[in-house]
């Protein structure tokens, strides 16, 4: 007979996530992607390489798209960060530098390349891509720009949105198409579009 005081142990139920199959599936999908590319990652092999069934999957994430996300999500947190102090000229040049890094080195980076390429014939993977993870990065990258210029450490030529374009576009572009990044491309963008002119 249990004691008086004894707490019945209460079953999971609904949508709670058990955090270690959690971060198995979202390592087994950034993986697998590398591996395997986009068009060969399955919910049955990312719930085989995580080891947790596929029904669990389903209860969690309703397609693979949903769960890279996620995995970029968090590494992109992690791992490239938008400055949130002052801003400099040399602080957007790091980030930029490490962005180029991030594309075309870092399991994550390839995942935000991959759902880049999907999203351009999948209207559902552009509006989630655009929803969870552009739009916010992009609102947080257009507040930076906005600290920097009201200090008066940079003064771009071009709206802010356009400055982001222009900033990150050549970098993006190199990826995808599997070109090298050249170093010295990231510090002319940041002279030509961001550094104050005295003229």
């Amino acid at each position: 007979m249990p004691a008086a005081n004894s707490q019945p142990r209460r079953a999971r139920s609904g949508p709670r996530r058990d955090e270690a199959a959690r971060l198995a599936v979202l390592h087994a999908a950034d993986d697998l992607l590398v591996e395997h590319g986009f068009g060969a990652l399955t919910i049955e092999a990312i719930a085989r390489r995580a080891g947790v069934a596929k029904q669990t999957i389903y209860r969690w994430w309703p397609s693979k798209v949903e769960i890279l996300l996620d995995t970029l999500i968090e590494d992109s947190d992690k791992i490239l960060p938008v400055p949130t102090e002052k801003p400099t000229a040399e602080s957007i040049r790091d980030y930029l530098h490490g962005f180029a890094r991030f594309l075309t080195r870092d399991p994550a980076g390839k995942v935000l390349l991959a759902l880049i390429a999907e999203a351009q014939h999948d209207p559902d993977t552009a509006k989630s891509l655009h929803t969870r993870y552009l739009g916010p990065r992009r609102q947080q990258e257009r507040d930076m720009l906005a600290r920097g210029i009201d200090a008066g450490e940079i003064s771009p030529t071009l709206g802010p949105d356009a400055t982001i374009d222009a900033l990150v576009g050549p970098i993006v572009y190199c990826a995808l198409t599997g070109s090298s990044i050249p170093h010295g491309l990231v510090d002319t963008l940041v002279e030509d579009l961001l550094r104050p002119r005295s003229d």
